[in-house]
């Protein structure tokens, strides 16, 4: 399970993402801090004016020799304060665009680590993790950490910022006035700390939550079909709608938690205000402060508290942005499988051996004592009940598992010994689902090798009996398959899954049940297209119809994890065990 981190862990490992655009990062927040300067400049600007033309009204009003309005100082604060806004607005404008940059190019960098930490994880992780799961990490927890950089890093540096800024304007105004205002931080700091607390748990809950539901989504998607023809709607519907409920009951009860800062700390902020503003007006009277600095005091009186409430208000992003961060880097921090390579490449398969090889997974032996050899160009066929171990053994073969003991071995080397990369390099695989992604026909086959010609293209459509079905094709190779590749039959697409292993043109092929749900129209076809492939190289194959395996040079028959009959066909069925059985249950009729 993912490790929970702390905030300061959390921030630790965005800084590795956000570094290679650090220097755009740092451009935008200084032109962010310029800002919240000229925010603060503003209103002195404004109360000089205010302030001149109270002295030169005064100064005629007491009939001073000379004295007039000075409408030459007036308009050059009129031109400052004119030049100020249009630094304002040009910084503004800037800094955006420089901060979206830099960000977006860090967010970039994140999807792109959570899709190759996918790449690198065991395949045990995807058997106890769903698929909706990693759906949320890749797209809403990434999301909420984007948001949290591109709508409240800047904020809350800008709030920060000019709260500072502002209290020290205020200082230099007036001492008294200014110690009113701080009296109320305190008050504000214990209420949004509280509040914080108390709401973070029920955060990380909302997340949780979210990930619950994509994960439903993706269920009803996915298993659509089978909910329709069980009549399942309303129980798919009422499913959805639990995970909608609580999605919504934790969403309800961290935003009521969390928005209670708001109202709060404006009750204290608007009680100091009044103070401050009955003090002021005290001080204009007895002629001890200037009605300009009256109006820029109420100006940041005013000012102050948009910082105040923005960093409240602002708690709850940081809040979210915090359970984002630590789903999301608590992933990236698991193990990954182990590599090793202490052996070159092997260019030429000449056997496999398992020797004494045993596996459990979560604690549940699977496979028990398992020997065999397999000879270059052998093809062993894997038969026996569901559950009877068929596929773990291959899956051993291509280290998706570490076995527990005994050795299984290529060309008298460990395998565990060869890289991930070298190892799987020997395999082509075609299993019982295919797999096929939305593009054309032939950028499914070139999935397997890149840079084959048209002439390997080719050549592996004839193999695998696939003409038939790009001739019948208006646009034949360059046909685009819809998402699930819909428009071909199932055994079509698991002619165009062998196709493509046969242009991979492996040294070890496993076929794992390729022939169990293909419709009588091309069995025979897809029987050809296996027998074809099977005699140029080694082959492992889960067999289901007996009728594809016949003439393979060893047969295992496996129960429980234990290999129980071994040998040729004949042999098998001289022995009258298992297979023997399986094979007149399949065959009585003919």
């Amino acid at each position: 399970m993912p490790k929970n981190l702390t905030f300061g862990q959390c921030l630790k490992h965005l800084w590795i993402y956000i570094r290679p655009n650090q220097k755009k990062l740092w451009i935008g927040l200084a032109l962010v801090i310029l800002m919240q300067v000229i925010y603060v400049i503003m209103p002195l600007a404004e109360g000089q004016i205010t302030s001149q033309l109270q002295l030169d009204v005064q100064a005629i009003n007491d009939k001073i020799p000379g004295a007039h309005i000075q409408m030459d100082k007036i308009f050059t604060f009129l031109s400052i304060l004119l030049g100020i806004y249009i630094v304002k607005i040009t910084s503004q404008f800037i800094s955006a665009v420089t901060l979206t940059d830099a960000i977006q190019k860090t967010i970039f960098d994140l999807r792109n680590a959570v899709e190759h930490k996918i790449n690198r994880l065991p395949v045990s992780y995807f058997d106890s993790h769903p698929t909706g799961d990693l759906l949320s990490r890749i797209t809403n927890d990434v999301e909420t950490v984007s948001n949290a950089l591109q709508q409240t890093l800047a904020r809350v540096l800008s709030a920060i910022v000019s709260f500072i800024l502002i209290l020290f304007s205020m200082s230099m105004i007036n001492t008294t006035m200014t110690l009113i205002v701080l009296i109320g931080l305190p008050i504000i700091a214990l209420i949004s700390v509280g509040i914080i607390r108390r709401s973070q748990p029920i955060f990380d809950q909302q997340q949780a939550a979210l990930a619950n539901m994509s994960s439903t989504v993706n269920e009803m998607y996915t298993g659509f079909s089978e909910i329709l023809i069980y009549n399942q709607q309303d129980y798919a519907k009422s499913q959805f709608e639990k995970a909608n409920r609580e999605m919504q009951s934790r969403s309800f009860l961290a935003q009521t938690i969390s928005g209670t800062i708001g109202p709060l700390t404006s009750l204290v902020t608007y009680t100091v205000i009044g103070l401050c503003c009955l003090y002021g007006c005290l001080q204009v009277l007895n002629g001890t402060l200037l009605l300009g600095q009256l109006q820029a005091f109420i100006r940041y009186i005013w000012n102050i508290n948009d910082p105040v409430s923005q960093l409240s208000q602002l708690s709850s992003a940081v809040q979210s942005a915090f359970s984002g961060m630590n789903r999301l880097f608590s992933f990236l921090d698991l193990p990954e499988e182990e590599q090793t390579q202490t052996i070159k490449p092997i260019q030429n398969v000449e056997c496999v051996d398992f020797e004494h090889v045993s596996f459990s997974y979560t604690d549940q032996p699977l496979m028990k004592d398992v020997t065999f050899t397999v000879k270059k160009n052998q093809t062993v066929a894997i038969v026996g009940h569901t559950g009877a171990g068929k596929t773990t053994l291959t899956n051993l073969l291509l280290r998706y598992y570490p076995y527990q003991s005994g050795f299984i071995r290529i060309n008298s080397q460990d395998i565990n010994d060869f890289s991930f990369e070298d190892l799987r390099s020997l395999y082509g695989l075609v299993l019982q689902d295919p797999w096929l992604f939305e593009g054309t026909i032939e950028e499914n086959l070139r999935y397997a090798k890149q840079d084959s010609t048209d002439e390997e293209i080719a050549q592996a459509i004839r193999i695998a009996r696939l003409e038939e079905t790009i001739d019948r094709l208006p646009d034949g190779l360059k046909t685009h398959l819809s998402e699930n590749a819909d428009n071909l039959s199932q055994g079509e697409k698991q002619l165009l899954t062998i196709a493509r292993a046969i242009l991979k043109d492996p040294q070890i092929l496993i076929l794992d049940e390729a022939t169990s749900s293909v419709d009588t129209r091309l069995e025979k076809r897809l029987q050809e297209a296996v027998y074809d492939v099977v005699q140029s190289r080694t082959c492992f194959v889960i067999a289901h119809r007996l009728s594809t395996i016949l003439n393979a040079d060893l047969i295992l028959v496996m129960d429980h994890g234990h290999i129980v009959e071994s040998g040729t066909h004949q042999q098998l069925l001289e022995q009258g065990g298992i297979y023997a059985s399986l094979y007149m249950s399949q065959f009585q009729d003919q």
